[in-house]
């Protein structure tokens, strides 16, 4: 947020950044400037949390926004970014359809598109925006809540550019869509972008999005997905969080489903250096399956906090929810997740858990898992656990011949893997398993250290 003022407090010049910016953010049709002022108003109004956030209570997001950032700058960045660097980023062997955003900023040349089924758009939201203003307009701001969630509010206010999917009725999309976010400057840059996913009635997609850095920069991603989810459609999402140890992100997914709808998302969080994931699935038909899943694996002094909420409005639907997490180092991880069973919806089944392993003494995990449940008739559990990798299965393994660094990676691998093996993409799932393999040979030897 580029200003000569040091005085400034990081939402006073976040709201200066909007205010000479605002002419060169607002595109598309006139309501969405309405939307993005109202959004910059109401971020003036809940103002970034503070220590006593119970949202944020174990999480230091305004403490990293205090560093000037450069937001919305009216030149693009040279980024340098060229087609062998994507190359070395996607994933092998998958046949997809390529959106690639670089710094938050829809890149054609590096884009990789295609050929598409009749009826489905996959493109930028800068041009969407125009091109597509009725579909944006009824969808746009209306599941990611900018009046009461103060990050939403601000990706709002700043909406330039992003990726776009839309799925007409009863359409199968085949391949995947790809969306590789990819972050190189050589400047300390707010990046806000903004993706909008609709899949119409009976329709199916799956969307994968990757997180990159090719910089050393110190740069912060304020990300909003909104994902609508039509009638008897099936959408899985995916996201990959893999970047530099200089990079902040606050990721906001927010799904809406419809009657007889599959919703399924599974979060990746790799590396980093602050971490925090929104997730707000809303139920608002009948029959609903919403699926939640979550890998965080974190080292060195990284953080990383997972936020959920699963809001059940109607009657019978279903939820499943598990996510895990390995902390080594220094690392903090953090998991707050909510079902919230609205009275009318009876005949619920919601199922939250979050498993949790240490390997050091100096790794901290704050997890909370919540029910709020108003109706009578539900199927609903949720619970935590965190520790120690088990002695028992060590001695198991260690008395078949393995060493104990090779107990650990393996018993690390198999924790890992009841999230891995959730991603149905074949070679997304194999570069998973390859990732956590990997790492963990390197952690076994860390995680030695409990017997210091």
């Amino acid at each position: 947020m580029s200003t000569s003022s040091t005085d400034l407090s990081a939402e006073e010049r976040l709201v200066q950044a909007f205010e000479a910016n605002e002419g060169q953010a607002l595109n598309g049709a006139a309501s969405l400037g309405e939307i993005r002022r109202e959004a910059i108003s109401r971020f003036s109004t809940l103002g970034l949390p503070g220590p006593k956030s119970e949202a944020y209570k174990y999480s230091p997001v305004t403490r990293a926004l205090r560093h000037e950032y450069e937001v919305n700058v009216d030149a693009e960045p040279e980024h340098g970014v060229t087609e062998s660097d994507v190359d070395d980023l996607l994933l092998p062997g998958l046949d997809a359809h390529i959106i690639t955003l670089v710094n938050g900023r829809f890149d054609a040349d590096l884009s990789r598109i295609g050929d598409l089924p009749d009826g489905v758009i996959a493109r930028d939201f800068h041009g969407a925006s125009a091109e597509h203003a009725d579909l944006i307009s009824e969808h746009f701001a209306q599941y990611a809540d900018h009046r009461e969630r103060v990050f939403v509010a601000l990706n709002t206010a700043f909406t330039k550019d992003g990726a776009f999917v839309y799925v007409p009725n009863n359409t199968i999309l085949e391949k995947p869509i790809h969306v590789l976010n990819v972050t190189s400057t050589d400047r300390d840059l707010f990046i806000q972008p903004r993706n909008l996913v609709i899949a119409e009635q009976s329709a199916s997609a799956t969307v994968i999005e990757t997180d990159h850095t090719l910089t050393d920069s110190q740069t912060f991603t304020n990300a909003v997905t909104e994902i609508a989810v039509g009638a008897n459609a099936h959408v899985d999402h995916y996201k990959v969080q893999a970047e530099g140890e200089n990079a902040s992100q606050v990721n906001n997914i927010s799904a809406y489903q419809t009657r007889d709808s599959l919703f399924s998302t599974t979060t990746f969080t790799l590396s980093g250096r602050l971490v925090r994931n929104n997730l707000h699935i809303t139920a608002d038909a009948e029959n609903c399956e919403s699926r939640l899943y979550g890998l965080f694996m974190g080292r060195d002094e990284m953080h990383v906090d997972n936020s959920t909420l699963v809001d059940h409005t109607m009657p019978n639907c279903m939820s499943d929810e598990l996510y895990k997490g390995i902390l080594d180092d220094d690392a903090t991880g953090v998991f707050n997740g909510k079902v919230f069973v609205h009275r009318d919806a009876q005949n619920i089944k919601a199922y939250q858990s979050n498993d949790n392993i240490l390997l050091t003494n100096d790794a901290d995990i704050y997890t909370k898992p919540e029910l709020e449940i108003y109706a009578d008739d539900v199927q609903c559990s949720h619970g935590a656990t965190s520790g120690q990798l088990d002695e028992e299965a060590m001695f198991y393994l260690r008395s078949r011949g393995l060493s104990r660094s090779q107990a650990q990676s393996m018993l690390l691998v198999a924790f890992a893997g009841d999230i891995v093996d959730h991603v149905e993409v074949e070679p997304l799932r194999e570069v998973l398993s390859e990732t956590v393999t990997e790492r963990f040979a390197e952690t076994s030897e860390a995680a030695t250290r409990w017997k210091a």
